[in-house]
């Protein structure tokens, strides 16, 4: 169960040895806080203090653990000790000053809620000894009071000589479970636990998950009668029983695995994805480098990632206890104002490395030196979008990939990436490295596939990735043979600014008939430009490249037209390898 994976996760990230990964108890959060109003003992005004520090060009807030926010509606409700300007301290800045009036009153009353232990905290006393006398006279003189009033900034307050926030205080702290419980909340046996708990009423928002709403969605809600279970209307929560201390796990967790620059994320099309386990293990943070695309200024780390996991899987090392450690993939997408499980895997260490191995087992092809050995999946998926845009990459496509990677080595990729590949190498008259490897690995698993679920399995055998001399496919073939008709025009006529591939590659890989026997006309008279040492070699080779073709059909289907591509891929890059030993070449 997802939800549970990532209770798990959260639960052994409260206890990382590294505190800047130390996930936040229940009932805290992280948060940036822009602006911290340093004050006192007795609750005077000592600087409006600014935490942002400017990032890439943009001013980035300090991160702070607070208690855990309130869940926004259109109802006043205010956090305890943080909260935005017209909370904090009754300042109105869009014109509603009755209804600031109550925001800033509720603030006060969180306060003044807290246990008695708390409010005789030192820092409590000083933050209601300022709410009692706020000067604004002084608050307008600070340098940053400009931008605070603009944005309507969250603030908090930190008391004189402390490093931690006053919300941080354990005082405060010890107290944040007594002042955010629900008298009303009912109880039932959490789906996550298995324990008796108070229900969560209305789950924390999830952030970062790409195309969902800024201010976040969720997983679990209920909003309207149609969704909610017989008995349980404008229950809300009750509808998917999970207590408040799990509802916090999970999406803390899952907070923290999609946060902004977190290596246990990739974003692949509209899927957000994000990769954990179940205990440390090195390679929970090598899948974004596996399949991302590599940073410019390390563009090898998804080499030596898909390396270190090469050798783990072939020295034997994932065949022991690490190899039992449980991986799980998630992807993410935005629906409204829900987010939806794109898809979810959850399996062992070993099988997952297998699976990313046959991956890029499928993908190997022959290559020029400047091509990736492995290429990343946003490339891929580039390699197939109009004009090699990432904004036209098919919107569900990176995630059906990702899903048919981790689904199993027999587990067929979608048609809609062997149809993307077809269509680009026909619009663009190009059959470029990346296209011809998503070419070969849509066809090796279709095949794959077909033999272990039909009755009558074809005999076609898997493509290399080098060419197969013995291929006798009649698509293959042609694809070799519009190859080796383009060489001998290339070969007749040096510097061509276009060849063959320009005017006929579309017609050629859809409609032979239409084609070939006009090509092969043309081809006698370039062989007559050619050395007779040159000229019989290609007769020779053409022979061979024809000899199971009986006849070029009229028309070719979409996998047939992959075939086509293919072929003609390889025989390209077979002239390339094996010029030396080729008649009349140097």
């Amino acid at each position: 169960m997802i939800l549970q994976a990532l209770a798990d996760y959260y639960r052994r990230k409260c206890d990382d040895p590294d505190p800047a990964q130390r996930l936040p108890m229940f009932g805290l959060e992280q948060k940036e806080i822009p602006f911290l109003l340093e004050i006192s003992a007795e609750g005077e005004l000592l600087q409006m203090r600014d935490t942002r520090e400017l990032q890439e060009k943009k001013k980035v807030a300090q991160s702070f653990r607070v208690p855990l926010g309130v869940k926004k509606t259109s109802g006043v409700a205010a956090n305890l000790l943080w909260d935005t300007l017209e909370y904090v301290l009754g300042v109105d800045t869009k014109g509603k000053p009755e209804r600031v009036a109550e925001q800033h009153a509720a603030f006060r009353a969180r306060i003044v809620a807290l246990p008695a232990s708390a409010r005789e905290d030192a820092g409590i006393q000083a933050v209601a000894r300022f709410l009692e006398h706020i000067d604004l006279a002084q608050l307008e003189r600070q340098p940053a009071w400009s931008d605070v009033l603009e944005s309507n900034a969250v603030l908090s307050f930190r008391l004189q000589g402390d490093l931690d926030l006053v919300c941080q205080r354990p005082a405060v702290v010890n107290a944040v479970l007594n002042v955010s419980a629900d008298e009303d909340a009912r109880q039932a046996m959490c789906l996550v636990t298995g324990e008796l708990a108070p229900v969560e009423r209305l789950h924390a928002s999830i952030k970062g998950v790409w195309g969902a709403q800024t201010s976040g969605a969720n997983i679990v809600s209920f909003n309207a009668r149609a969704f909610e279970s017989y008995g349980k209307t404008e229950r809300q929560g009750e509808n998917a029983p999970v207590s408040r201390a799990a509802a916090f796990a999970y999406t803390t967790a899952l907070n923290h695995l999609l946060r902004k620059d977190s290596p246990q994320r990739i974003q692949v099309g509209d899927a957000s994805t994000v990769f954990w386990a179940e205990r440390d293990s090195e390679f929970e943070t090598s899948a974004p480098d596996i399949f991302g695309d590599p940073p410019k200024d390390d563009p090898d780390s998804g080499t030596r990632a898909v390396h270190a996991l090469l050798e783990a899987v072939h020295s034997g090392r994932l065949a022991g206890p690490d190899g039992d450690t449980r991986f799980y993939v998630l992807g993410l997408a935005p629906n409204a104002a829900r987010i939806s499980i794109r898809f979810y895997h959850c399996l062992p260490l070993r099988e997952l490395g297998q699976r990313i191995v046959q991956h890029f087992a499928d993908l190997s092809l022959a290559r020029g030196p400047h091509d990736p050995q492995y290429p990343s999946l946003f490339r891929l998926l580039a390699a197939v979008a109009v004009q090699n845009k990432a904004d036209n990459i098919p919107p569900n496509l990176g995630g059906a990939i990702m899903d048919a990677i981790f689904a199993g080595v027999n587990t067929p990729y979608p048609s809609l990436w062997l149809n993307a590949a077809v269509s680009r190498c026909r619009a663009e008259q190009h059959v470029n490295y990346l296209r011809a490897a998503a070419i070969k690995a849509c066809l090796n698993r279709q095949m794959r596939y077909a033999q272990l679920s039909s009755p009558n399995p074809s005999p076609e055998q898997e493509f290399l990735p080098m060419l197969d001399l013995s291929n006798p496919n009649p698509a293959y073939r042609l694809g070799r043979l519009f190859a080796v008709l383009e060489k001998i025009q290339e070969e007749a006529s040096p510097g061509l600014n276009a060849t063959i591939r320009d005017r006929y590659y579309g017609a050629a890989s859809s409609t032979p008939v239409a084609v070939f026997t006009t090509l092969l006309r043309l081809k006698n008279a370039h062989l007559k430009k050619l050395a007779v040492g040159r000229t019989t070699w290609f007769e020779k080779l053409l022979g061979e490249v024809l000899g199971p073709v009986t006849d070029f059909p009229k028309h070719l289907p979409l996998p047939d037209q992959g075939r086509f591509a293919l072929g003609y891929y390889h025989q390209r890059q077979d002239f390339f390898t094996r010029r030396s030993a080729e008649p009349g070449v140097d």
